[in-house]
């Protein structure tokens, strides 16, 4: 008997043991089966498709064109549509605009002039483009991008590959296409559209709308943060720039906006408006600001290829003496020699600080 008890005791032992084992394996079974919430949110973002962009996204979007009159957000969203939301909806296109800006102020009017063209390329938001600006002080800027390389100019210059602007060409085509909005900012918002039944522009039907100054908006309470200055404060034409836009007031506008049945895109725009601002002593300045724009060539690829003799992306010289090397200007050394042709100047340590 006495030799059989510790045989029992350990089988039963081993029994409570399998047990606890066995409630260990449950009670975490259990645990792991439980689902939170939170973490099952996380792996439906992380494991889910990737979002299409903004403008593909927002391209989807149905804005009725009759409904401009009638709902400011429906004409807010096609006033302000951008260049890459337009290419989404309407395809490959020719984009000119012309604008006019005439400053009046103490019997002294001050004038420029602008032309901006966009050629859109098929493959939507991700497709070839082309933008130009120019203006009638002789300065301009080139960019293009032909499948994923962009390229940039200044007016009389030759085109660079831009490899590490990022960005750059997009904001660049964004902001030659918003005219139209652009415009509407600068008049607060206020531009009245009234329909005036239906016509054709380059063979597609487009709703017509009257524009007209409409009455002020409502504050929608929604205050920006202060602007960050210099330590001794803005610069002269960052004050007036500022005070104008925190000061102008539209006085009149007009003109006809066409906006696209099938696609809600702007095909044709003309406006004309003035702002007055109310200057310090009593003297008052005006602004007059002209715009028109046009789509053409609806649906026709342009076929855009790279520049032929575009220049490498390079870093910028290192200094004066890269600069002037670069340009076939030797440096000339302290003993009045100068480094053979094709060779780089090279820095001789001075005696005397040894």
């Amino acid at each position: 008997m006495r030799s059989s008890l510790p045989k029992l005791f350990q089988v039963e032992k081993s029994t409570n043991l399998s047990r606890s084992c066995l409630i260990v394996c449950v009670a975490l079974a259990a645990l792991c089966g439980c689902k939170d919430p939170v973490d099952q949110a996380a792996k439906k973002r992380i494991f889910s498709p990737e979002d299409p962009p903004q403008a593909v996204a927002a391209a989807k979007q149905k804005l009725p064109p009759e409904d401009v009159a009638d709902k400011p957000e429906i004409a807010r969203r096609v006033l302000g549509m951008g260049a890459a939301e337009t290419t989404e909806r309407i395809g490959p296109h020719r984009y000119a605009a012309k604008l006019k800006f005439e400053w009046t102020a103490g019997g002294r009017t001050v004038a420029l002039s602008e032309e901006r063209t966009f050629l859109a390329g098929p493959g939507g938001v991700s497709g070839d483009f082309s933008a130009s600006e120019s203006n009638n002080q002789d300065q301009g800027l080139d960019v293009m991008r032909v499948k994923g390389e962009v390229y940039a100019r200044s007016r009389y210059g030759k085109f660079r590959e831009r490899k590490r602007d990022r960005g750059m060409a997009e904001r660049m085509r964004e902001e030659i296409y918003g005219g139209v909005r652009d415009f509407d900012k600068m008049f607060r918002g206020r531009l009245k559209l009234t329909a005036q039944g239906t016509a054709t522009v380059q063979g597609r039907t487009a709703w017509r709308y009257v524009v007209s100054l409409g009455p002020p908006l409502n504050d929608d309470g929604s205050k920006l943060p202060p602007l960050a200055v210099a330590k001794n404060g803005a610069d002269d034409t960052t004050l007036k720039r500022l005070r104008f836009y925190d000061a102008r007031e539209p006085r009149n506008l007009q003109g006809e906006v066409m906006v696209d049945q099938e696609t809600s895109v702007v095909l044709k725009a003309r406006l004309d408006g003035r702002i007055g601002v109310a200057a310090d002593g009593g003297e008052n300045a005006e602004l007059r600001l002209v715009l028109e724009s046009e789509l053409t060539d609806i649906g026709k690829d342009p076929a855009l290829k790279p520049p032929p003799d575009f220049l490498p992306d390079e870093d910028k010289p290192s200094g004066i003496e890269a600069a002037l090397e670069r340009f076939g200007i030797p440096r000339v050394r302290g003993d009045g020699g100068t480094p053979a042709a094709g060779k780089p100047a090279t820095s001789e340590p001075d005696d005397e600080s040894e």
